[in-house]
């Protein structure tokens, strides 16, 4: 199936509709932001299962994982969103200085205005509509770019926006890189990106004539350490399910192995052991394994095999695009598959003898997008403190992104901005101050020729 370029003229007319009805003031209204939440909910309820059956189509994805790693989580952040909006909108009091009385301070979270937000293909559905929920409650319009490479459930998004949303509210586009490069020339009031560092910095490039505000949700080498006080059973069986989720088609997946040498050879023989645990009749046959995206990637995947020695996995089917898990040692780090984000189920393994190697290591790289590490937490926070990521779990790998309490996003080369829950809203939304002065009162201190001046100074060094 190959989906048809939305058409130039189309785009342009859906996006002046967009700013003709965010400007009747519509959209700022709390209740009509509630009342589309809402009708979003029951939107994605109506669709669930036509979703499912096109990331099955498309990406192997069982129900169960399809639910779990996409859907829910837009419940969930739809749930939080009608739970809080009414205070995350609320205008605030703040405190005021001395050298501001008698006037009072407060803060306006308005909305930013038309956006785009554009999605990539491993999570198709999650990594559109989840912004979404931000850019709604926060009273934007927004304009939905998904991927052309999940093309079943790109149409099955553009057929529930439709019957959601009217077009001039929220309206989804579809296409190839020639419609992403007219989008990512067109004037927005705020950008939402997912995708890779590379097509990250082309966004960031072609909307700083605009001095757009943006989110970009990017990628990296995501380092994952067993050290050698680690349970090596619960960490292989967190880290073998973290590289099988959507087949290691994840942002966020553990990309490459840091293991302490006394524990590799043991840690190896646990991995095998938990792997065949979660896939009893192995992965080629599962529902619940994830195959690769296209023949392009797969053939990238396959190339990685050559930078080291299979040491677990290394099976392929190129018709079904399934590849099997794969452990790869001796691997150099100047190598391929050391050098580039992998996405996809291929493990190189490193080793190291003291901590500090890895903070060399992962510091002399770009900034990752997660940090996993596996061991004694006095140990876990020591090595927090001495590197940079946009996320961390300590024995544990994936699971920061399902805390809507804390910040998801990158730093970096890996990206910048955050979301989920109230940062959602606040991504999506300026926090404007405005100072509120009575004229009953007007000292005379500000004003020239400042005869007060000593007073002021010892007051503001005080």
């Amino acid at each position: 199936m190959t989906l048809t370029n939305t058409d130039p003229l189309r785009i342009e007319s859906l996006v002046e509709a967009q700013r003709a009805f965010y400007a009747t003031g519509a959209t700022r209204d709390i209740d009509f932001r509630k009342r589309q939440l809402r009708a979003f909910r029951e939107g994605l309820k109506k669709w669930e299962i036509p979703l499912c059956d096109a990331l099955w189509t498309d990406l192997h994805k069982s129900g169960e994982e399809a639910f779990m790693t996409e859907i829910g989580l837009i419940y969930g952040e739809i749930g939080d969103a009608l739970k809080h909006i009414d205070k995350w909108a609320r205008r605030r009091k703040v405190r005021t200085p001395m050298t501001c009385m008698p006037s009072s301070s407060h803060i306006i979270r308005e909305p930013l205005g038309c956006t785009l937000i554009m999605s990539p293909w491993n999570y198709p559905v999650q990594l559109l509509l989840n912004p979404l929920v931000g850019a709604i409650a926060a009273g934007c319009t927004a304009v939905l770019k998904p991927s052309p490479y999940v093309p079943n459930v790109s149409l099955a998004l553009e057929k529930m926006v439709a019957e959601t949303f009217p077009e001039e509210y929220v309206a989804v586009v579809q296409g190839n890189r020639e419609v992403n490069r007219q989008l990512m020339n067109m004037r927005w009031d705020m950008v939402f990106f997912t995708g890779s560092p590379a097509l990250g910095k082309m966004v960031m490039e072609a909307q700083a004539k605009y001095l757009t505000p943006l989110v970009l949700e990017l990628g990296g080498k995501s380092p994952c350490i067993v050290d050698k006080d680690a349970d090596l059973r619960i960490a292989a069986r967190r880290i073998a399910w973290g590289k099988c989720l959507n087949s290691g088609q994840t942002c966020i997946a553990p990309d490459y192995l840091f293991l302490h040498e006394d524990i590799k050879d043991a840690f190896v023989e646990a991995f095998k052991q938990e792997l065949a645990g979660l896939y009893a009749d192995g992965t080629q046959k599962s529902k619940h394994f994830v195959h690769i995206v296209t023949d392009k990637a797969f053939g990238r995947l396959s190339g990685y095999l050559q930078d080291g020695e299979v040491i677990a996995g290394g099976h392929t089917d190129p018709a079904t695009r399934w590849f099997e898990p794969t452990l790869l040692d001796n691997v150099s780090p100047d190598s391929p598959v050391m050098q580039e984000e992998i996405f996809g189920p291929i493990f190189p393994i490193m080793t190291f003898r003291n901590r500090s190697e890895v903070v060399d290591f992962v510091t002399s790289r770009e900034k990752p997008l997660a940090f996993y590490y596996f061991g004694r937490k006095a140990d876990a926070w020591d090595i927090l403190a001495r590197t940079s990521s946009g996320g961390a779990c300590i024995n544990d790998v994936i699971m920061h992104i399902a805390n809507s309490k804390i910040p998801f996003g990158g730093v970096g080369n890996s990206g910048m901005g955050s979301y989920h829950s109230e940062r959602s809203f606040l991504a999506f939304s300026h926090e404007r101050s405005v100072l509120c002065t009575p004229t009953g009162i007007d000292l005379k201190f500000r004003y020239m020729p400042y005869g007060m001046f000593r007073l002021v100074k010892k007051m503001l060094t005080m």
